[in-house]
């Protein structure tokens, strides 16, 4: 199986996101890269302070906003309803919902770094 098929099986709209970038698998490919780089460098804890929830609201809009350029569904949609629980005073409840995603975060960070390295 190949990169977008094991993208694919993790709930990755795979056929979406090489719609918006006009059917190019290596454009996809390198920006699937990119998100990698930048999930390592911004990730969100689960420990984030909850009194103070600014720079962890900066963080799940990034994450939100790149998920969804590249179809990453499940990513995106968690982090979609995380972002809306911050900013509606609710950072438990978003603190349970970034547990359940970070797995799945993992899996398809793990999917893109095992293809990528091949």
């Amino acid at each position: 199986m190949n990169l977008l098929d094991e993208l694919r099986a993790l709930g990755v709209d795979v056929d979406d996101g090489l719609k918006r970038v006009m059917g190019n698998e290596k454009l996809y490919t390198r920006l699937l890269g990119s998100f990698v780089k930048m999930i390592k460098g911004s990730e969100v804890s689960v420990d984030f302070d909850a009194s103070d929830c600014t720079e962890t609201i900066e963080k799940v809009h990034a994450i939100k906003g790149t998920s969804g350029n590249l179809s990453l569904t499940p990513i995106y949609e968690s982090y979609n309803e995380i972002l809306s629980l911050l900013r509606t005073g609710q950072p438990e409840e978003a603190r349970e919902l970034l547990k359940k995603v970070i797995p799945v975060q993992n899996d398809i960070v793990a999917c893109i770094e095992k293809n990528m390295n091949q």
